[in-house]
C-alpha cells in the first residue's frame, strides 16, 4: 500500500532510536508496563511518532489493566489502518498509523464498558503527547 510518507529502511533508522525503529517499523511490542504514556490524563493529543499524524484523543484513553495505553476510538476512521495479523499464531487486528504505516499496536473487541467495545492497545514508544492548555 502506498502511504502518503513514504522512507526507506535507512530514513527510518536515521530518524527513530533503535528501539522505535523495532516497534514502529518491525512491529515489535514494549515491554508491557514500561512505556511513559501509560499514566498520562493531561487533556491532548496522541501523534504518531514517526509521522505526527494524529491518532487518538485523550477523551478515548481508558485504564483497561493492559499494561499499554489504550483507547476506545481513534480520533477519526482513516488516521488508522486496520489490518489482520496472524503472527503469533492467532487472529488479531494490527493498528498501523495510515499516514506512514508504522506499527502501533493492536485493537481488541474487549473495550468493556467504553461506548465503542473496542481497545485500541498502543505502545506508548510509538505515540508522542501534545498536550492540551486548559
Amino acid at each position: 500500500m502506498a502511504y502518503e510518507v513514504e522512507k526507506d529502511d535507512e530514513q527510518w533508522k536515521a530518524e527513530l532510536s533503535a528501539e522505535e525503529y523495532a516497534v514502529l517499523r518491525q512491529a515489535a511490542t514494549e515491554r508491557a508496563w514500561s512505556g511513559e504514556l501509560l499514566d498520562e490524563d493531561r487533556a491532548g493529543i496522541y501523534t504518531c511518532k514517526a509521522c505526527g499524524n494524529e491518532l487518538f484523543t485523550a477523551g478515548t484513553k481508558f485504564d483497561s489493566g493492559c499494561g499499554w495505553p489504550s483507547f476506545y476510538e481513534s480520533v477519526r476512521p482513516d488516521a488508522v489502518e486496520l489490518r489482520p495479523d496472524h503472527s503469533l499464531g492467532i487472529e488479531r487486528t494490527e493498528v498501523l498509523c495510515a499516514k506512514c504505516g508504522s506499527h502501533l499496536g493492536h485493537v481488541f473487541p474487549d473495550g468493556f464498558g467504553t461506548p465503542t467495545g473496542d481497545r485500541y492497545c498502543m505502545n506508548s514508544i510509538s505515540l508522542n503527547f501534545e498536550a492540551q492548555e486548559n
